[in-house]
């Protein structure tokens, strides 16, 4: 679940370790997994990386000619930095990059989801970043979560890439919980004191996260990273606000986690989970 702290660290990193090395092969190891057809793989071979940077929850890697290449590693996706570089080819491989010292990059998933991708762009192509909403840093940002009258879920509003990038289930449950707000509240129902205080809690808590993924070293390889989320996938621990447990709204493929007490007022939201056991 990298979401915008990891994967900018994660792009400092990799800046460091390969920006400068040229491209000297691209093994395509998940073969549904990229997502474009042209330019080719193999034209980037040769190449010079000249920066690696990032762009809401995608690695952007820029190469010589404009041409640049996108990493989104979607909910367990994971990357190793290989020294030298490897010929196997480990469970949920995606791609591996290999330079010119020797080194390797190599994308690959946890879990039997494959959902990890990756697209080589040509210079005027901005391919699924044309999309992305304003990122927590942007003034669009805190504009738009002033000021929108939008109806939607703030839970999902929060997580719509389209609509503001970077955040992920994870954060969100974080940021809801600090600033005592519903999953399920919008935020045409939100005071301006409520929009202000989310604006700080989103940027607080992601700036926090950020410094402490700068001390990691090498790649994003850990199976689970989050365990420095203090409500997210906590469910049934104590509310750090209130001490009281966490709860859940559990779906088909991930959950809310929120407290009753600190955020709707003493209600439970509906589980629809739980409503099929009780059937």
């Amino acid at each position: 679940m990298p979401e915008l702290p990891e994967m900018q660290a994660l792009a400092e990193r990799l800046d460091v370790a390969i920006a400068g090395s040229i491209v000297a092969g691209v093994d395509p190891l998940g073969f549904t997994a990229l997502k474009t057809v042209a330019p080719r793989p193999e034209e980037l071979v040769g190449r010079k990386v000249t920066n690696v940077g990032r762009r809401g929850k995608y690695l952007v890697l820029t190469l010589d000619g404009g041409v640049r290449v996108l990493v989104h590693l979607s909910q367990a996706g994971r990357l190793d930095i290989e020294s030298p570089a490897k010929v196997t080819r480990p469970k949920g491989s995606v791609v591996r990059f290999r330079f010119d010292d020797g080194s390797a990059i190599l994308v690959r998933e946890h879990g039997s989801q494959r959902k990890a991708a990756w697209w080589v762009l040509g210079p005027a192509d901005e391919g699924p970043l044309a999309s992305l909403g304003p990122e927590p840093g942007d003034e669009a940002f805190a504009e738009f979560l002033m000021t929108s009258d939008s109806n939607r879920r703030i839970h999902t509003v929060l997580r719509d890439q389209r609509t503001l990038a970077g955040l992920g289930r994870g954060y969100v449950d974080d940021v809801l919980n600090a600033v005592g707000l519903s999953p399920f509240t919008s935020l045409r129902a939100l005071s301006t004191e409520q929009r202000a205080a989310l604006v700080t809690a989103i940027r607080s808590i992601l700036g926090g996260a950020l410094e402490q993924e700068r001390g990691r070293t090498g790649g994003l390889s850990e199976p689970k990273l989050g365990l420095r989320f203090a409500v997210h996938n906590r469910a049934g621990q104590p509310c750090p606000r209130c001490g009281q447990p966490l709860l859940r709204v559990s779906y088909e493929s991930y959950e809310i986690v929120y407290c009753k007490h600190c955020q709707t007022n003493g209600r439970a939201l509906a589980d629809r989970r739980l409503s099929r056991l009780l059937r």
